[in-house]
Protein backbone atom coordinates (compact mmCIF):
# COMPACT_ATOMS: atom_id res chain seq x y z
CA UNK A 1 0.00 0.00 0.00
CA UNK A 2 1.14 2.89 -0.73
CA UNK A 3 1.92 5.53 1.85
CA UNK A 4 2.33 9.14 2.24
CA UNK A 5 4.27 10.71 4.88
CA UNK A 6 3.83 14.25 5.80
CA UNK A 7 6.34 16.41 7.78
CA UNK A 8 5.04 19.55 9.35
CA UNK A 9 1.29 19.86 10.32
CA UNK A 10 0.62 23.59 9.41
CA UNK A 11 -1.32 25.21 6.86
CA UNK A 12 -0.27 23.48 4.20
CA UNK A 13 0.53 19.87 5.55
CA UNK A 14 -3.42 19.83 6.81
CA UNK A 15 -4.45 21.03 3.34
CA UNK A 16 -1.98 18.42 1.40
CA UNK A 17 -3.36 14.88 3.74
CA UNK A 18 -6.72 16.43 3.75
CA UNK A 19 -6.89 16.68 -0.54
CA UNK A 20 -5.48 13.64 -1.13
CA UNK A 21 -8.37 12.01 0.71
CA UNK A 22 -10.73 14.11 -1.22
CA UNK A 23 -9.27 13.23 -4.57
CA UNK A 24 -9.62 9.39 -3.75
CA UNK A 25 -6.44 8.49 -2.67
CA UNK A 26 -6.48 5.04 -0.69
CA UNK A 27 -3.31 4.92 0.31
CA UNK A 28 -1.88 5.11 3.95
CA UNK A 29 -1.04 8.89 4.90
CA UNK A 30 1.29 10.22 8.03
CA UNK A 31 1.18 13.83 9.01
CA UNK A 32 4.15 14.50 11.68
CA UNK A 33 3.37 17.95 13.33
CA UNK A 34 6.25 18.78 16.29
CA UNK A 35 3.37 20.79 18.25
CA UNK A 36 1.17 19.06 21.09
CA UNK A 37 -2.20 20.63 19.26
CA UNK A 38 -4.19 19.94 16.49
CA UNK A 39 -3.37 21.68 13.02
CA UNK A 40 -4.41 25.08 13.56
CA UNK A 41 -4.69 28.29 11.61
CA UNK A 42 -1.86 31.12 12.52
CA UNK A 43 -2.91 34.34 11.02
CA UNK A 44 -5.39 34.91 14.10
CA UNK A 45 -2.80 33.98 16.91
CA UNK A 46 -1.16 37.84 16.63
CA UNK A 47 -4.72 39.37 16.42
CA UNK A 48 -8.39 37.90 17.35
CA UNK A 49 -6.73 35.18 19.58
CA UNK A 50 -4.04 37.12 21.46
CA UNK A 51 -6.82 39.84 21.71
CA UNK A 52 -9.17 37.21 23.49
CA UNK A 53 -11.39 37.29 20.61
CA UNK A 54 -11.21 33.98 19.48
CA UNK A 55 -11.49 30.14 21.57
CA UNK A 56 -8.44 27.85 20.78
CA UNK A 57 -11.20 25.29 19.43
CA UNK A 58 -11.91 27.90 16.46
CA UNK A 59 -8.26 28.13 15.55
CA UNK A 60 -7.82 24.28 14.46
CA UNK A 61 -8.26 23.76 11.19
CA UNK A 62 -10.35 20.45 11.17
CA UNK A 63 -11.61 18.22 14.45
CA UNK A 64 -9.59 15.41 15.51
CA UNK A 65 -12.69 13.17 14.42
CA UNK A 66 -12.03 14.36 10.85
CA UNK A 67 -8.13 12.44 11.08
CA UNK A 68 -9.62 10.02 12.44
CA UNK A 69 -12.47 9.27 10.15
CA UNK A 70 -10.25 10.10 6.89
CA UNK A 71 -7.90 7.36 8.50
CA UNK A 72 -4.84 10.11 8.71
CA UNK A 73 -2.44 9.04 11.11
CA UNK A 74 -1.91 12.18 12.93
CA UNK A 75 2.03 11.79 15.19
CA UNK A 76 1.71 15.09 17.01
CA UNK A 77 4.81 16.22 19.30
CA UNK A 78 6.35 14.36 16.96
CA UNK A 79 10.19 15.56 15.50
CA UNK A 80 11.95 14.03 12.39
CA UNK A 81 15.57 14.18 13.28
CA UNK A 82 16.59 12.69 9.86
CA UNK A 83 15.58 11.51 6.22
CA UNK A 84 17.15 8.40 4.35
CA UNK A 85 16.09 9.14 0.97
CA UNK A 86 17.94 6.16 -0.63
CA UNK A 87 15.81 4.18 1.62
CA UNK A 88 12.90 6.11 1.80
CA UNK A 89 12.55 6.50 6.09
CA UNK A 90 11.96 9.15 7.87
CA UNK A 91 13.33 8.86 11.05
CA UNK A 92 12.17 10.46 14.48
CA UNK A 93 14.14 9.43 17.19
CA UNK A 94 14.32 5.44 17.58
CA UNK A 95 11.54 4.79 15.18
CA UNK A 96 11.86 4.61 10.95
CA UNK A 97 8.68 5.15 8.69
CA UNK A 98 9.18 4.12 5.40
CA UNK A 99 7.31 6.53 3.01
CA UNK A 100 6.64 6.01 -1.28
CA UNK A 101 6.63 9.81 -1.07
CA UNK A 102 7.40 12.00 1.21
CA UNK A 103 6.20 15.90 1.59
CA UNK A 104 8.05 18.73 3.22
CA UNK A 105 5.92 21.36 4.82
CA UNK A 106 8.24 22.39 7.83
CA UNK A 107 7.03 26.04 7.48
CA UNK A 108 9.37 28.37 8.41
CA UNK A 109 11.12 30.30 12.09
CA UNK A 110 11.01 33.87 13.26
CA UNK A 111 14.28 35.49 13.53
CA UNK A 112 15.48 35.74 17.06
CA UNK A 113 17.37 38.72 18.76
CA UNK A 114 20.79 37.16 19.71
CA UNK A 115 21.62 36.46 23.32
CA UNK A 116 24.60 39.15 22.86
CA UNK A 117 22.06 42.05 23.12
CA UNK A 118 19.86 40.37 25.54
CA UNK A 119 17.40 37.99 23.40
CA UNK A 120 17.82 35.32 25.81
CA UNK A 121 16.38 37.56 28.83
CA UNK A 122 13.11 36.63 30.29
CA UNK A 123 9.89 38.51 28.49
CA UNK A 124 11.46 38.44 25.15
CA UNK A 125 9.02 37.36 22.82
CA UNK A 126 8.75 35.85 19.32
CA UNK A 127 5.16 35.60 16.91
CA UNK A 128 4.89 32.12 15.67
CA UNK A 129 3.17 29.40 17.16
CA UNK A 130 0.97 28.91 19.79
CA UNK A 131 2.95 28.14 22.44
CA UNK A 132 4.89 31.40 21.93
CA UNK A 133 1.22 34.20 21.88
CA UNK A 134 0.39 31.71 25.27
CA UNK A 135 3.55 32.96 27.03
CA UNK A 136 3.29 36.30 25.89
CA UNK A 137 -0.41 36.67 26.46
CA UNK A 138 -0.56 37.25 30.30
CA UNK A 139 1.78 40.27 29.47
CA UNK A 140 -0.86 42.37 28.12
CA UNK A 141 -2.14 44.29 31.20
CA UNK A 142 -3.58 47.96 30.59
CA UNK A 143 -0.28 50.57 31.80
CA UNK A 144 2.02 48.44 30.94
CA UNK A 145 5.51 49.34 28.28
CA UNK A 146 6.15 46.90 25.26
CA UNK A 147 8.94 47.36 22.87
CA UNK A 148 8.07 46.24 19.18
CA UNK A 149 11.36 45.42 17.34
CA UNK A 150 10.27 45.72 13.47
CA UNK A 151 7.78 47.57 11.61
CA UNK A 152 6.50 44.78 9.14
CA UNK A 153 3.11 43.07 9.52
CA UNK A 154 3.99 40.88 12.64
CA UNK A 155 5.08 44.14 14.43
CA UNK A 156 2.72 46.36 13.72
CA UNK A 157 -0.42 43.64 14.65
CA UNK A 158 1.47 43.13 17.76
CA UNK A 159 1.34 47.09 18.15
CA UNK A 160 -2.25 46.78 17.63
CA UNK A 161 -3.44 44.58 19.60
CA UNK A 162 -1.26 46.30 22.72
CA UNK A 163 -2.15 49.53 22.13
CA UNK A 164 -6.15 48.35 22.16
CA UNK A 165 -5.35 46.99 25.43
CA UNK A 166 -3.99 50.05 26.94
CA UNK A 167 -0.79 49.71 26.56
CA UNK A 168 2.29 52.00 26.07
CA UNK A 169 3.57 51.19 22.69
CA UNK A 170 7.07 51.82 21.51
CA UNK A 171 7.96 50.45 17.91
CA UNK A 172 11.46 51.10 16.23
CA UNK A 173 12.57 50.08 12.67
CA UNK A 174 15.93 50.03 11.83
CA UNK A 175 15.14 50.95 7.96
CA UNK A 176 13.64 54.23 6.83
CA UNK A 177 9.96 53.04 6.95
CA UNK A 178 8.06 50.78 8.81
CA UNK A 179 6.65 48.06 5.62
CA UNK A 180 9.80 49.27 3.67
CA UNK A 181 10.64 45.64 2.63
CA UNK A 182 6.89 44.87 1.23
CA UNK A 183 5.11 47.75 0.51
CA UNK A 184 5.36 51.24 -1.28
CA UNK A 185 5.73 54.36 0.63
CA UNK A 186 2.22 55.33 0.42
CA UNK A 187 1.46 52.23 2.59
CA UNK A 188 4.14 52.95 5.34
CA UNK A 189 2.46 56.36 5.55
CA UNK A 190 -0.89 54.78 6.33
CA UNK A 191 0.17 52.50 8.93
CA UNK A 192 2.39 55.05 10.67
CA UNK A 193 -0.77 57.55 10.62
CA UNK A 194 -3.35 54.87 11.90
CA UNK A 195 -0.83 53.70 14.87
CA UNK A 196 0.11 57.06 15.59
CA UNK A 197 -3.32 57.76 15.95
CA UNK A 198 -4.18 54.88 18.61
CA UNK A 199 -0.83 56.45 20.59
CA UNK A 200 2.18 54.25 18.87
CA UNK A 201 5.21 56.10 19.18
CA UNK A 202 6.68 54.62 16.23
CA UNK A 203 10.67 55.44 15.80
CA UNK A 204 11.99 54.34 12.31
CA UNK A 205 15.52 54.85 11.01
CA UNK A 206 16.70 53.89 14.40
CA UNK A 207 17.78 50.13 15.74
CA UNK A 208 17.99 48.09 19.11
CA UNK A 209 21.72 48.05 20.40
CA UNK A 210 20.50 45.83 23.55
CA UNK A 211 18.39 45.12 25.80
CA UNK A 212 19.09 44.94 29.68
CA UNK A 213 18.24 43.02 32.74
CA UNK A 214 18.97 40.70 35.31
CA UNK A 215 17.27 37.57 34.33
CA UNK A 216 14.45 39.50 32.72
CA UNK A 217 14.26 42.47 30.52
CA UNK A 218 13.92 45.72 32.13
CA UNK A 219 15.46 48.48 29.95
CA UNK A 220 15.96 48.48 26.05
CA UNK A 221 18.89 50.53 24.15
CA UNK A 222 18.57 51.80 21.00
CA UNK A 223 21.19 52.71 18.53
CA UNK A 224 20.64 56.59 19.36
CA UNK A 225 22.19 56.17 23.11
CA UNK A 226 18.19 56.34 23.98
CA UNK A 227 17.26 54.58 27.16
CA UNK A 228 13.80 53.38 27.32
CA UNK A 229 12.09 51.24 30.35
CA UNK A 230 10.13 47.92 29.40
CA UNK A 231 8.13 45.81 30.78
CA UNK A 232 8.40 43.20 28.04
CA UNK A 233 10.06 43.35 24.16
CA UNK A 234 8.10 41.30 20.85
CA UNK A 235 10.35 40.84 18.45
CA UNK A 236 9.21 40.55 14.67
CA UNK A 237 11.80 40.45 12.65
CA UNK A 238 11.10 38.08 9.77
CA UNK A 239 11.14 34.77 9.47
CA UNK A 240 13.46 31.83 7.61
CA UNK A 241 12.64 28.64 6.41
CA UNK A 242 13.10 25.28 7.63
CA UNK A 243 15.48 23.50 5.46
CA UNK A 244 17.90 22.27 7.57
CA UNK A 245 16.17 18.71 7.15
CA UNK A 246 16.27 18.85 3.52
CA UNK A 247 19.53 20.19 3.75
CA UNK A 248 20.83 17.42 6.03
CA UNK A 249 19.20 14.81 3.26
CA UNK A 250 21.02 16.44 0.22
CA UNK A 251 17.88 17.98 -0.86
CA UNK A 252 18.28 21.30 -2.88
CA UNK A 253 17.95 24.46 -1.55
CA UNK A 254 17.37 28.27 -3.63
CA UNK A 255 15.41 30.63 -1.13
CA UNK A 256 13.74 27.64 0.78
CA UNK A 257 13.42 24.16 -0.23
CA UNK A 258 13.60 24.38 -4.38
CA UNK A 259 10.61 22.77 -6.22
CA UNK A 260 9.98 22.81 -9.83
CA UNK A 261 6.63 24.05 -11.08
CA UNK A 262 4.80 20.60 -9.92
CA UNK A 263 6.08 20.95 -6.18
CA UNK A 264 8.47 18.01 -6.65
CA UNK A 265 12.09 18.54 -5.23
CA UNK A 266 15.43 17.19 -6.68
CA UNK A 267 15.25 14.03 -5.25
CA UNK A 268 12.82 11.22 -6.23
CA UNK A 269 9.37 11.15 -4.64
CA UNK A 270 9.82 13.96 -2.34
CA UNK A 271 7.40 17.42 -2.90
CA UNK A 272 7.59 20.43 -0.74
CA UNK A 273 5.11 23.25 -0.11
CA UNK A 274 3.98 26.22 2.26
CA UNK A 275 6.53 28.68 3.28
CA UNK A 276 9.54 26.54 2.95
CA UNK A 277 9.12 26.13 -0.28
CA UNK A 278 10.44 28.00 -3.35
CA UNK A 279 8.79 27.58 -6.92
CA UNK A 280 9.35 28.81 -10.45
CA UNK A 281 7.32 32.13 -10.94
CA UNK A 282 7.83 34.39 -13.96
CA UNK A 283 11.46 33.39 -14.61
CA UNK A 284 12.24 33.40 -10.86
CA UNK A 285 12.65 31.37 -8.43
CA UNK A 286 10.85 32.83 -5.59
CA UNK A 287 8.80 31.76 -1.96
CA UNK A 288 5.87 32.76 -0.59
CA UNK A 289 4.69 33.72 3.02
CA UNK A 290 1.26 33.15 3.34
CA UNK A 291 -1.75 30.53 4.08
CA UNK A 292 -3.37 30.88 0.44
CA UNK A 293 -0.22 30.22 -1.27
CA UNK A 294 0.24 27.13 1.15
CA UNK A 295 -2.85 25.92 0.88
CA UNK A 296 -3.08 26.01 -3.16
CA UNK A 297 0.60 25.26 -3.53
CA UNK A 298 -0.06 22.02 -0.82
CA UNK A 299 -3.15 21.15 -2.35
CA UNK A 300 -1.31 20.79 -6.08
CA UNK A 301 1.72 18.78 -4.49
CA UNK A 302 -1.23 16.24 -3.28
CA UNK A 303 -2.62 16.48 -7.07
CA UNK A 304 0.44 15.42 -8.49
CA UNK A 305 1.45 12.95 -6.35
CA UNK A 306 -1.81 10.88 -7.77
CA UNK A 307 -0.51 11.78 -11.30
CA UNK A 308 -2.10 15.05 -12.48
CA UNK A 309 0.73 16.59 -13.76
CA UNK A 310 -0.36 19.76 -12.87
CA UNK A 311 1.72 23.17 -12.47
CA UNK A 312 1.13 25.72 -9.41
CA UNK A 313 0.40 28.91 -10.89
CA UNK A 314 0.67 31.18 -7.70
CA UNK A 315 -1.76 34.10 -7.64
CA UNK A 316 -0.19 36.44 -4.59
CA UNK A 317 -2.92 37.61 -2.39
CA UNK A 318 -1.93 38.98 1.59
CA UNK A 319 -3.98 40.24 4.39
CA UNK A 320 -3.44 42.36 7.99
CA UNK A 321 -5.89 43.32 10.55
CA UNK A 322 -4.96 46.25 12.04
CA UNK A 323 -7.27 48.10 14.83
CA UNK A 324 -10.36 48.36 12.43
CA UNK A 325 -8.48 48.69 9.03
CA UNK A 326 -8.20 45.14 7.12
CA UNK A 327 -5.49 45.61 4.48
CA UNK A 328 -5.96 43.33 1.52
CA UNK A 329 -3.43 42.85 -0.91
CA UNK A 330 -3.24 41.59 -4.51
CA UNK A 331 -0.05 40.26 -6.39
CA UNK A 332 3.79 41.09 -6.46
CA UNK A 333 4.79 44.60 -6.06
CA UNK A 334 8.72 43.81 -6.71
CA UNK A 335 9.74 46.22 -9.73
CA UNK A 336 6.98 49.04 -9.11
CA UNK A 337 7.78 52.15 -10.74
CA UNK A 338 4.74 54.17 -10.15
CA UNK A 339 1.90 54.43 -7.71
CA UNK A 340 -1.67 55.41 -8.70
CA UNK A 341 -4.21 56.21 -5.57
CA UNK A 342 -7.51 55.89 -5.58
CA UNK A 343 -9.22 57.63 -2.33
CA UNK A 344 -12.88 56.42 -1.12
CA UNK A 345 -13.39 58.34 1.82
CA UNK A 346 -13.60 57.73 5.40
CA UNK A 347 -9.80 56.52 5.22
CA UNK A 348 -10.66 53.41 2.94
CA UNK A 349 -7.96 54.04 0.07
CA UNK A 350 -6.11 51.66 -2.08
CA UNK A 351 -2.74 51.85 -3.77
CA UNK A 352 -1.83 50.17 -7.40
CA UNK A 353 1.46 49.09 -8.49
CA UNK A 354 2.33 49.70 -11.57
CA UNK A 355 5.39 48.94 -13.71
CA UNK A 356 5.67 50.72 -17.19
CA UNK A 357 2.02 50.13 -18.14
CA UNK A 358 1.87 46.96 -16.50
CA UNK A 359 -0.36 46.71 -13.24
CA UNK A 360 1.86 44.32 -10.95
CA UNK A 361 -0.20 45.03 -7.85
CA UNK A 362 -2.70 46.74 -4.84
CA UNK A 363 -2.82 47.47 -1.50
CA UNK A 364 -6.23 48.17 -0.49
CA UNK A 365 -7.48 49.20 3.06
CA UNK A 366 -10.98 48.93 3.77
CA UNK A 367 -11.40 48.76 0.32
CA UNK A 368 -12.70 45.74 -0.77
CA UNK A 369 -14.40 46.39 -4.03
CA UNK A 370 -10.88 48.10 -4.99
CA UNK A 371 -9.02 44.76 -3.99
CA UNK A 372 -11.44 42.41 -5.93
CA UNK A 373 -11.33 43.81 -8.83
CA UNK A 374 -7.60 44.51 -8.57
CA UNK A 375 -7.15 40.85 -8.00
CA UNK A 376 -8.84 40.22 -10.94
CA UNK A 377 -7.20 42.30 -13.07
CA UNK A 378 -3.61 40.79 -11.78
CA UNK A 379 -5.01 37.66 -12.17
CA UNK A 380 -6.26 38.21 -16.10
CA UNK A 381 -2.93 39.87 -16.41
CA UNK A 382 -4.76 43.30 -17.74
CA UNK A 383 -3.64 46.64 -16.99
CA UNK A 384 -6.05 49.44 -17.51
CA UNK A 385 -3.93 52.83 -17.65
CA UNK A 386 -2.89 54.27 -14.53
CA UNK A 387 -4.87 57.65 -15.42
CA UNK A 388 -8.46 55.45 -15.15
CA UNK A 389 -7.04 53.92 -12.00
CA UNK A 390 -6.67 57.77 -10.57
CA UNK A 391 -10.09 58.96 -12.05
CA UNK A 392 -12.67 59.08 -9.27
CA UNK A 393 -15.61 59.48 -11.73
CA UNK A 394 -14.45 55.86 -13.16
CA UNK A 395 -16.39 52.98 -11.07
CA UNK A 396 -13.98 50.45 -9.87
CA UNK A 397 -15.98 47.89 -11.44
CA UNK A 398 -15.52 49.48 -15.09
CA UNK A 399 -12.07 49.20 -14.66
CA UNK A 400 -12.42 45.90 -15.67
CA UNK A 401 -13.88 46.51 -19.16
CA UNK A 402 -11.19 49.21 -20.06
Amino acid sequence: MTHVVVIGAGQAGAACVAKLRALGFEGQITLIGAENVLPYQRPPLSKKYLLGEMALERLFLRPESFYEEQNINLRLGTRVTAIDTVARKVITGAEELAYDHLVLATGAAPNRLPASIGGDLGGVYVVRDLADVDAMAPEFVEGRRVLIVGGGYIGLEAAAVAASKGLKVTLVEMSERILQRVAAPETSNYFRDLHAAHGVEVLENLGLKGLQGEGRVVCAELTDGTQLDVDFVIVGVGVNPNTALAESAGIALDNGIKTDALGRTDVEAVWSAGDCASFPYKAEQIRLESVPNAIDQAEVVAENIMGAEKPYVAKPWFWSDQYDVKLQIAGLNSGYDRIVSRDNGDGAKSFWYYQGETLLAVDAMNSARDYMVGKRLIEGGKSPSAEAVADMTIEIKDLMRL
